[in-house]
């Protein structure tokens, strides 16, 4: 018979969202979930921000939602948003350096309100050519990393993410899925990838965040059992 005062098994997985939820798959598919989510909130709204200035044009017929978007646009930036959200703290992990660079979620939202910004600027602010806006965006988005971010595996992700995404636009303009009025570069603005690279951050940001909140309470709730 074990002793009363023997020290209890403590669980090695716990739910940071849910109480009864004690697997870390599971953590992982209602993080996933979360930030898939968000990821369709921003893409309405930002790509309202662009249809408004008329920098994207969708052909009629695949215009369906009321934000005058194609229906495909929010599904696919959500999912872009769950895997680069649950990239950052993976990525984190296996190189050793957890961030802790200003990790709160007040920090988080600044975060997401300077990524609103830039994109408010590139569809309403008038620059006197493409050069100047590309350049001003490029300072805004650095400046962006080096105030929520500062990491090393941020920067070389974001710039990834600005690269893949700016080619998968390339092509579905080129095979006519959409367009982007007056391009500059091949078949996009020349801008562009500077808000892919703000978005990865502000989505590895909050990817961050929400894995840092179960790492707390995981310790929490095995200082208390």
């Amino acid at each position: 018979m074990a002793e009363n005062g023997a020290t209890p098994t403590l669980p090695k997985k716990c739910g940071p969202y849910i109480s009864s939820v004690t697997s870390r798959g599971m953590n992982l598919v209602i993080r996933g979930i979360v930030l898939f989510f968000i990821g369709v909130f921003l893409a309405l709204v930002l790509n309202l921000l662009q249809i408004q200035r008329n920098v994207t044009l969708f052909p009629p017929d695949v215009i369906t939602s009321i934000f005058s978007s194609a229906w495909w646009v929010p599904p696919c930036c959500g999912t872009a948003s769950a895997v680069i959200g649950l990239l950052y703290p993976c990525m984190d992990r296996h190189l050793g350096e957890p961030h802790k660079f200003k990790r709160e979620w007040s920090s988080v939202m600044r975060c997401v309100a300077v990524f609103v910004g830039i994109n408010h600027a590139s569809a309403k602010v008038d620059f006197a050519n493409n050069i100047q806006l590309s350049l001003t965006l490029a300072a805004l988005s650095i400046g962006l990393w080096w105030t929520f971010d500062r990491s090393r595996s941020g920067f070389g992700l974001g710039v990834g993410i600005a690269f893949l995404a700016t080619l998968v636009s390339q092509l579905l303009v080129y095979n006519g899925v959409y367009q982007y009025t007056s391009p500059d570069f091949l078949y996009v603005r020349s801008w562009l990838p500077c808000i892919f690279f703000a978005g990865g951050i502000t989505m590895g940001n909050i990817g961050r965040q929400l894995a840092m909140y179960e790492c707390k309470v995981i310790a929490e709730k095995s200082h208390e059992d």
